[in-house]
């Protein structure tokens, strides 16, 4: 991703342009593999996209199925449903639309773009396709067959034949230079089974529309038919020369994931670098739920690297991964390192680090009295003396007793404790069961923090400390829990896995469906409930 940023005005952070992206652009709603479009890295964004088109949307337009009003580009209007395709949009729950006010009218980003009226037919000879307003026909989609009932439409009614707005861009055949130049391909469609095909460019298999040349059994997808992707792309941060697009299917590993495969890849002719379209434009600093450091990726590995840190197979030393400068042996897949269930999709490039906020400030010279944010009201002290023997005297953030646990805070006017590990825990964590960063809040109190709740992993109800993220909390214990995980009883080290397959804990046998700690060696298996309980 280009370290420059541009402040468009349909976003409120400035966007960085990317020669490659994959997801849902926020803009349109659509999702797939994009050139030239625009990210957002701000960690409140999660990552937003925008294909260019969608990024540069002018702020006001008149269209002509509103002839009444302009319409002005509004994310979240109070419906999320485009009034001519009838298509919702639920885009991190805030899409954008064209939006009039006064009539409470709607038109998706991709609608506005379509063609004004009239739509000419290829054929100069044959009468153009005009916009209908939303009736109650009956007539079908001269597409996909489907009914144009309740839609806007493109239509010539002298001809009989009606077009879905979403289905413009769908010809019947096309011929798709440079990609296949010897025939037309024809659009038909693939279900899955023995027939199945997938697209020659992205490799993707669906079911649904493709585009396909019986002759050859060549194959393209509806997407990469209407957005192909570029011939040519220069990317130094990928490679310093020149990546060109292969057209046909072949084998090749890729240097960037290391991952083989048989399809159409970019390469460099004289350097013999070939690269999935995919791992173009790698983020090149991240953070993953698996470490507690920042890791860089590098073209070249080299040697001296143990295991990948997600999925512990061998990296290839000759491939590209994500290395820790703090960590010497520590290195991860490119492709473990950037799925969705270990990083948060935001690319720290040029992003210095935060420094680490306190739970406490100290109080004094002597290091013994602290302010807690817990317990803002009052100060804490730490002694080491068993002064409690009550069991039923808790620690605020774990919930466990105090007794014959160490040095313990306690509050200087009221009964408020917190065991010292406790009130030392980081207000910002990664966990091995989300992507996104956990922040500590305290219990008690009124509104949401002093309310009961169920940890995200072990699904037991507490009341003590939790670590939130968006609608997950996890509790004190879950959340120290990081890998290799050691537990007592048990001769190797274990690794997360978010579904079990319907695993039994081999300690309280009862049955797991999600989130449990496994054994590579062996077919042992622990829930969180018991991985975390208090040694005796």
């Amino acid at each position: 991703m280009d370290a420059s940023s541009t402040k468009l005005p349909i976003h409120e952070h400035p966007l960085a342009s990317s020669a490659r992206f994959h997801g849902h652009c926020q803009g349109c709603g659509k999702s797939g593999n994009y050139y030239g479009g625009y990210l957002c890295n701000d960690p409140e964004c999660r990552v937003v996209m925008f294909h260019k088109e969608c990024a540069e949307s002018p702020l006001e337009i008149n269209h002509p199925s509103h002839p009444e009003h302009p319409l002005l580009l509004t994310q979240n209007p109070p419906r999320s449903k485009c009034d001519l395709c009838g298509k919702y949009l639920f885009v991190h729950d805030f899409p954008y639309f064209y939006h009039c006010s006064i009539c409470d009218f709607n038109v998706d980003t991709s609608c506005a773009r379509k063609p004004p009226l009239p739509l000419h037919h290829p054929d100069p000879q044959e009468p153009p396709f005009f916009l209908i307003k939303e009736n109650q026909s009956q007539k079908l989609c001269r597409v996909c067959e489907q009914p144009v009932c309740g839609k806007y439409h493109y239509g010539r009614p002298s001809c009989d034949e009606y077009v879905h707005l979403e289905c413009v861009d769908v010809a019947e055949k096309v011929k798709h230079l440079p990609f296949h130049p010897d025939h037309p391909l024809e659009y038909t469609t693939s279900t899955y089974g023995e027939d199945q095909k997938s697209c020659i460019l992205c490799g993707v298999t669906l079911e649904g529309v493709l585009y396909h040349c019986s002759t050859c059994d060549f194959s393209m997808c509806l997407g990469c038919v209407i957005t192909p992707p570029p011939l040519v792309i220069e990317h130094p941060k990928t490679h310093e020369h020149q990546l060109t697009l292969s057209t046909r299917q072949i084998s090749f590993t890729c240097n960037v994931c290391g991952v083989p495969d048989n399809r159409s890849s970019y390469s460099c002719l004289p350097c013999g670098f070939t690269v999935h379209r995919s791992c173009i434009d790698m983020p090149q600093v991240i953070i993953i739920n698996r470490h507690n450091h920042r890791l860089s990726y590098t073209n070249h590995l080299g040697p001296g690297f143990s295991d990948c840190g997600v999925c512990r197979r061998p990296v290839d030393q000759l491939r590209g991964a994500y290395s820790c400068s703090i960590c010497p042996t520590y290195a991860v897949h490119s492709k473990c390192a950037t799925t969705i269930r270990v990083w948060d999709g935001i690319n720290l490039e040029g992003i210095p680090e935060e420094i680490e906020d306190l739970p406490f400030k100290v109080v004094g010279d002597d290091n013994m009295m602290i302010n807690h944010f817990s317990h803002e009201e009052h100060n804490l002290r730490l002694t080491s003396e068993n002064v409690i023997s009550d069991e039923t005297t808790l620690c605020a953030a774990c919930v466990y007793p105090l007794n014959d646990s160490g040095p313990i805070y306690s509050c200087v006017e009221c009964d408020y404790f917190l065991h010292e590990k406790c009130a030392n825990l980081p207000m910002k964590i990664q966990h091995v069961s989300y992507s996104g960063q956990f922040v500590l809040h305290a219990s008690g109190g009124e509104g949401p923090e002093g309310d009961l709740f169920d940890c995200l992993v072990c699904d037991k109800t507490s009341t003590g400390f939790r670590y939130t993220y968006d609608v997950f909390n996890l509790d004190v214990h879950c959340s120290s829990v990081s890998e290799p995980f050691v537990y007592d009883g048990h001769l190797h080290p274990l690794y997360y896995e978010p579904e079990a397959s319907i695993t039994t804990c081999d300690t309280c046998q009862n049955t797991v469906f999600y989130h449990v700690l496994k054994c590579d060696v062996c077919e042992f298996s622990v829930d969180f409930s018991c991985a975390t309980l208090p040694k005796a």
